[in-house]
C-alpha cells in the first residue's frame, strides 16, 4: 500500500467545504440561505479595477515569469502604504509579495521554524494556520484566550509557553475567529516579549483595513529602528479590493528572514499572478476612497449584526469585529458542530462551529458577516429563535 506523510494525514479535512455540505440538506422553509462561513468580500471589485486587471491580462509581458519576490512597481507601491500606516522607513526590499496570505504564512515559518520547533498559536485561531504547522510538523502551542478578556491574548501567559524549541509567536488582528481587535500596547508587549527571547513575531493583518472607525492603525511597531530584526508581518489584497481569486498577499520582514523567503517562493509559487500585481500598483492610491467606503459598511454591519443577536434569546456575542462575529449559542453542554448542522439544514444558516477553531471552542459559533447585505441579517432573529439541536 502506498506510504503518505503521516503529518498531511493528521491535519483535518479543509472545514469550510465540510460545513458547505450540510447545506445541501436545507429544504428552504426559511428562505433563501444565508451564508456565513467564510469570510469573502460581499461585493465585486470597483469597475475600473476589474477593467484594469483584464487590460494588464492581455498584455504578452505579463504572462512571462515575474521577479520572484513580486514586481518591483507593486512592492514600492505598497511598501509606500505600509510606511503611510504604521510610520517608519519601509521600501521595496522589506516587502515580498505572495500567492495570498495563506503562503505569506506558510513562508514566514518556514523561513524561521522547521520540524521539531513550535510556534505559539492564540486559541481559537485561524484553522490554516494550525492546519500549515501540523503539516511541516512544527508543533503548535496553544495559547488560550479567554471570552471574559475580549479573547485577547496575554503577553504573561505566552512568555510561559516559550523555551529552547520556540521559534515565533503569532497574532492575528483584527482576530480570525473572534474579530477581537488587539490594543496596541498588547501588540508592543508581544513585540517586546519576541524581541527578548530571540524569536519571531508574525503579525497576520488581513483584515487590518477594516479596523473600527476612528482606528489608523493597530500598532506602531515598524516605526521602531529595530523591528527587521524579529517582526514579520502579513497582508492580504484580498478581502481590501475584493480580489479574493486572484491571490495576492505580501510579507514585510527584514533582510534575513526575506532571503529565505525568496528560496520558500521560489519553490512554491515562482512569482504571484501578475495581472493582479499591475493592476494593484494603481489601487492602492486609486480606490482609497472605494476602501474607506467598504470600511464604513462593514463597521455598519457590526452594529446591525449586534443588534440582531441582541434580540435572539440565549444568544450572545462574545466578541466582534471586521469580518466575524464570535457568538455563544444558548444550548449548553451541545457540541457547537451540532447546532451549527442543525442551524444550516434546518434554518438556512451556515456559520462555523468552534470546535473548528480549536478544543474548548464549544460554545461558540463563528459568523463571517461581511458578506451578508442588512436584508439578509436582518432575516436572523427568525431562524435562530427556536432552534432545537
Amino acid at each position: 500500500m502506498l506510504s503518505l506523510n503521516p503529518d498531511i494525514v493528521d491535519t483535518g479535512t479543509p472545514p469550510i467545504p465540510a460545513a458547505r455540505a450540510w447545506m445541501g440538506r436545507y429544504g428552504g422553509g426559511f428562505g433563501a440561505p444565508i451564508d456565513l462561513s467564510q469570510a469573502a468580500p460581499g461585493a465585486p471589485p470597483p469597475d475600473e479595477l476589474l477593467r484594469r486587471l483584464g487590460a494588464a491580462a492581455a498584455r504578452p509581458e505579463v504572462a512571462r515569469y515575474g521577479p520572484i519576490l513580486g514586481d518591483e512597481p507593486l512592492r514600492a507601491a505598497y511598501a509606500a502604504d505600509v510606511a503611510d500606516v504604521y510610520g517608519g522607513d519601509i521600501g521595496p526590499a522589506d516587502i515580498a509579495i505572495t500567492a495570498g496570505c495563506n503562503l505569506a504564512f506558510l513562508a514566514a515559518v518556514l523561513a524561521i521554524a522547521r520540524a521539531g520547533n513550535s510556534v505559539i498559536l492564540p486559541r481559537p485561531w485561524y484553522f490554516n494556520h494550525r492546519m500549515t504547522l501540523g503539516m511541516l510538523g512544527i508543533a503548535t502551542r496553544p495559547l488560550d484566550c479567554d471570552a471574559a478578556d475580549g479573547f485577547v491574548p496575554d503577553p504573561a501567559k505566552a512568555e510561559a509557553l516559550v523555551d529552547a524549541t520556540t521559534r515565533a509567536i503569532v497574532l492575528v488582528t483584527p482576530n480570525n475567529p473572534t474579530g477581537a481587535i488587539y490594543p496596541e500596547a498588547t501588540i508592543t508587549a508581544f513585540s517586546a516579549l519576541a524581541k527578548s527571547r530571540g524569536i519571531a513575531l508574525i503579525i497576520d493583518e488581513t483584515y487590518r483595513d477594516f479596523l473600527a472607525d476612528g482606528m489608523g492603525r493597530a500598532h506602531g511597531l515598524m516605526a521602531e529602528p529595530g523591528w527587521r530584526d524579529h517582526v514579520i508581518q502579513l497582508y492580504s489584497f484580498s478581502k481590501s479590493y475584493a480580489v479574493p481569486g486572484h491571490r495576492i498577499g505580501a510579507i514585510a520582514a527584514g533582510p534575513r528572514p526575506m532571503a529565505e523567503i525568496l528560496k520558500i517562493l521560489d519553490s512554491f509559487q515562482i512569482c504571484a499572478a501578475r495581472p493582479a500585481q499591475h493592476a494593484l500598483v494603481w489601487a492602492i492610491e486609486g480606490l482609497a476612497d472605494w476602501r474607506a467606503a467598504m470600511r464604513a459598511t462593514i463597521n455598519g454591519r457590526i452594529a446591525a449584526f449586534a443588534q440582531v443577536v441582541g434580540a435572539c434569546p440565549g444568544w450572545s456575542i462574545s466578541s466582534i469585529g471586521a469580518y466575524f462575529a464570535y457568538v455563544r449559542h444558548p444550548f449548553a453542554g451541545v457540541a457547537a458542530e451540532r447546532v451549527a448542522e442543525r442551524l444550516a439544514t434546518e434554518r438556512g444558516v451556515l456559520g462555523l462551529p468552534g470546535s473548528y477553531f480549536g478544543e474548548g471552542q464549544e460554545a461558540h459559533l463563528r459568523f463571517a458577516f461581511a458578506n451578508a447585505d442588512e436584508a439578509a441579517i436582518a432575516a436572523l432573529p427568525a431562524r435562530l429563535r427556536d432552534l432545537s439541536p
